[in-house]
């Protein structure tokens, strides 16, 4: 592949995807961006969860991690449980508005979507979720490689 080939695939591809988030967040009556709702489905999905490995699962600092659960903390979607034994150790989990918000958000996700890849045929989408699943596996056993 030519290298202006892939740049305009890298290019159309985040494009997309800053769209979609922008159409997200306009329609969205939450004061809420996406990286909390992930993180809000994180907790949903496998229950309270570390700051440090929320941190590492939607692939942001420590610090930027510390921002959000202050703020899903502050708007009553999350919040921290503390061991009593030992304080140090902090969870995060996910509270019934929580629950409430991040179902009001894969609604408005899943209608973004749909907007989205209306325009494609089943043949195109066939086609699409093909190359995105080799390309998510060749991501996957690419980052094996860097774990020790």
């Amino acid at each position: 592949m030519k290298d202006s080939n892939l740049f305009q695939v890298i290019h159309k591809t985040e494009y997309i995807n800053n769209s979609n988030i922008y159409h997200f967040t306009r329609r969205f009556p939450h004061k809420l961006g996406v990286t909390p709702v992930l993180v809000l489905s994180e907790l949903l999905q496998h229950g309270a969860l570390k700051q440090t490995v929320l941190a590492e699962r939607m692939g942001c600092t420590p610090g930027a991690m510390t921002n959000i659960a202050n703020k899903l903390v502050k708007l009553g979607y999350a919040k921290r449980v503390y061991n009593e034994e030992d304080r140090r150790h902090v969870l995060m989990e996910i509270t019934d508005a929580g629950v409430s918000v991040l179902k009001d958000a894969q609604v408005q996700g899943r209608k973004v979507h749909q907007e989205l890849f209306e325009v494609l045929t089943d043949e195109e989408l066939e086609q699409y979720l093909n190359i995105t699943e080799k390309l998510l596996e060749a991501s996957i056993a690419r980052n094996q490689q860097y774990k020790p």
